[in-house]
């Protein structure tokens, strides 16, 4: 898992692609799609904000042994993401 805020995933979504055809004629011809600013900006707004000074925070108390893990928490979050899928709910809709 990358905490490090590295990892872009709209990146290869927003880069313009160019696809040849040919045409019924038999020539070919080129058709150009590129995605407009507003697309990627609606697409990285799906992505929650990054605290980097609570990741730089967990990543001290990780290498100094004194993070905490709560066992009980995790799994009432694992069986509600479940549920969720399960169900047919997006945490996003809410």
């Amino acid at each position: 898992m990358k905490i490090n805020g590295s990892y872009n995933p709209t990146t290869s979504a927003i880069t313009p692609r160019t696809t040849a055809t040919k045409t019924s004629a038999g020539s070919n011809a080129q058709e150009a799609v590129s995605l407009s600013n507003l697309s990627g900006s609606l697409q990285s707004s799906d992505t929650p904000p990054i605290n980097s000074a609570r990741i730089d925070e967990i990543k001290q108390a990780i290498s100094e042994g004194r993070f905490k893990i709560n066992p009980e928490a995790i799994a009432d979050r694992l069986i509600e993401s479940a549920r969720d899928l399960v169900n047919g709910k997006n945490k996003r809709e809410a």
